[in-house]
């Protein structure tokens, strides 16, 4: 699933093509990716639409419409490429029409999905960004912030930093890349980190999401950017399918936290 920087990346990658860039006209052609609209309001609304902006909260695009607000989520294959041709794959299930070019969103899996909005609606108080957390690498998610909620939390680290509505952008690759970096073992309790346990996460939270970032992001299945560009990041990794810690030099272990598979060297990580 694009996390945080693949996100990001793509946001870039689309800034560069799309803004300025007034609608033609709109194919759907599996409309379940379509979630609070109707296709034909989602095409009334859009078509002659101009793209002002490109925003993101977490894993989320926002784009920023003349009238309106479209909110995307890519889950686990979503893609966004743009064309010349209108030759369809088979994957493409939404394609915006301009002048001289087209942009498709392609998934394999159909999981991703569009919410529209008026420019008048508050969409951080509506579905389904309102319970999505502050980006793990700003300020609005302070060692402070992390500490109130932290305290009232009793689950496995590991799965409170994959709660959304509790910071956002931080996923399964990146979460074992900062307890790694932070010296936490996944399974320890939430509420029993110190405080230095919680500016440890921050740091390399900060530390992690921005150079991945700077790479592209991270590919080891098939993430790529609007331009099919892939990532860099996976060439940085240190412990994430990892068969030997870079610091001790112990073997890593695969353990399951959450039912999700979790890379950690437990000579380095210790239970809290």
């Amino acid at each position: 699933m694009p996390e945080l920087p693949e996100v990001e990346t793509v946001r870039n990658s689309l800034k560069e093509v799309i803004l300025n860039k007034k609608i033609k006209d709109i194919v759907v052609r599996y409309d379940k990716i379509i979630e609070n609209v109707s296709v034909e309001e989602f095409k009334e609304s859009l078509i002659g639409q101009e793209f002002i902006d490109i925003k993101r909260r977490g894993k989320y695009l926002i784009f920023e419409l003349t009238d309106y607000y479209l909110i995307a989520h890519l889950r686990m294959e979503g893609k966004f490429f743009d064309y010349t041709d209108l030759d369809y794959g088979k994957h493409d299930h939404i394609i915006f029409i301009f002048d001289d070019f087209n942009l498709r969103y392609n998934d394999t899996r159909k999981f991703g999905r569009m919410d529209l909005f008026k420019k008048d609606v508050d969409i951080f108080k509506c579905k389904p960004l309102a319970n999505v957390g502050p980006d793990a690498n700003t300020d609005e998610a302070s060692v402070d912030y992390l500490v109130s909620k932290f305290k009232k939390i009793n689950k496995p680290i590991k799965e409170t930093l994959l709660d959304q509505s509790i910071m956002s952008g931080l996923g399964n690759i990146y979460v074992d890349e900062v307890l790694f970096m932070s010296g936490i073992h996944p399974e320890s309790k939430t509420s029993n980190l110190s405080l230095d346990d919680i500016k440890n996460i921050k740091k390399a939270s900060v530390s992690v999401l921005n150079k991945a970032i700077t790479m592209g992001g991270t590919t080891i299945k098939s993430f790529a950017s609007s331009h099919n560009h892939t990532g860099l990041f996976q060439n940085e990794l240190l412990v994430h399918t990892k068969k030997v810690c870079p610091k001790c030099g112990a073997p890593i272990q695969k353990i399951r936290v959450g039912g999700r598979g979790t890379y950690i060297c437990t000579n380095c990580q210790k239970i809290k």
